[in-house]
């Protein structure tokens, strides 16, 4: 795995997106959705006159911060986690001519952190701070078609819970993601865990990694997931004969990395750390030199922690890109193995 692009900001980027051409948002209709910890989520149309986005309120009816929001599929609705310990599930209300909701809120029993869709646009899966994930039904009657049979259940009315896991090691859900085909839901936690669900065979797989917790997963086809978070430098799980093992690859990487870290016997000097802090401007970004950063890291393999994961030309690209605190975006491209 290699890097093609990078990127770099001088602020911490939490989350990104790319549109059909990779110049940004829902890729067909070309709308932004955001959320805030103001409680309040816009959606923003572009003025092809004017050249200017025009955000439109959403009737979220929230009591605490909006955490994560994510279009669906077909870009008919959205979702959007909260502290509410609820998903508002978002679509357009012809009548009243703006966007409303219907919130999921039993069983869920603390801040969600992460939400992703099924590909058939109606199942939607979350995880948070209770420890688990959980797969609901975001069915909207008028909205969407009745969804075919799946492994996640038949009959799907709104709020309908298809599933409901914790992470092996009580941590908290950081990521969650349906598989391409729908089948499987993968995520990951606090704990240094990634677990595999797959209810068509009846099982879980649970994997206690020796790295730091990963913040983001992505799955790149059936049989391979991208994760990354607090390490820096994105990792890839495949599927193998002995089922869901870490890339050879990536070990021999991990390896390497930790030999060129500076340890207690080369530690990083006290002016080099002082120059660090002294580049800072006046709003916290860091403004670092080469000649700050020592010999021994990288600056395209280590970041800092990565934030989230993206796919970059469609679901079935190996292509992916990483966001990061250090205010990095990097595009990747992804071995075979």
């Amino acid at each position: 795995m290699s890097s093609v692009e990078e990127f770099s900001f001088p602020f911490c980027i939490t989350t990104h997106s790319f549109n059909k051409d990779r110049t940004n948002w829902a890729p067909n209709s070309n709308r932004i959705v955001s959320c805030s910890q103001d409680k309040n989520a816009y959606v923003w149309t572009l003025n092809q006159s004017t050249n200017k986005w025009k955000p439109t309120l959403v009737h979220l009816r929230l009591d605490r911060a909006a955490t994560q929001v994510r279009w669906s599929p077909n870009e008919e609705k959205f979702a959007v986690a909260s502290s509410s310990r609820s998903v508002a599930v978002c679509y357009f209300g012809e009548d009243n001519d703006w966007w409303v909701s219907k919130h999921i809120k039993k069983p869920i029993s603390s801040t969600v952190l992460s939400i992703n869709w099924h590909p058939n646009n109606v199942l939607l899966a979350c995880g948070g701070t209770d420890m688990k994930a959980r797969v609901f039904s975001g069915f909207i009657k008028g909205v969407d078609s009745k969804p075919a049979p799946s492994v996640w259940g038949e009959r799907l009315p709104f709020g309908t819970i298809c599933g409901e896991f914790e992470s092996e090691y009580y941590g908290w859900i950081h990521s969650v993601s349906f598989s391409p085909d729908g089948n499987q839901l993968a995520f990951v936690a606090h704990d240094s865990t990634l677990t595999i669900v797959d209810p068509q065979n009846n099982s879980i797989t649970s994997i206690k990694t020796s790295q730091l917790p990963y913040k983001s997963l992505l799955w790149i086809d059936t049989g391979r997931i991208v994760v990354s978070g607090h390490d820096g430098s994105p990792a890839v799980y495949i599927q193998s004969a002995n089922g869901w093992e870490l890339s050879t690859e990536t070990q021999k990487k991990s390896s390497s990395l930790r030999n060129q870290s500076p340890n207690r016997s080369s530690p990083i000097s006290k002016s080099s750390a002082f120059n660090m802090f002294k580049n800072m401007d006046s709003r916290m970004a860091p403004s670092i030199n080469n000649e700050d950063i020592p010999s021994s890291a990288s600056k395209t393999e280590v970041q800092g922690t990565i934030s989230e994961l993206r796919h970059s030309y469609g679901d079935q690209s190996s292509t992916f890109s990483s966001s990061s605190l250090d205010g990095k975006i990097v595009l990747w491209n992804l071995a075979v193995y």
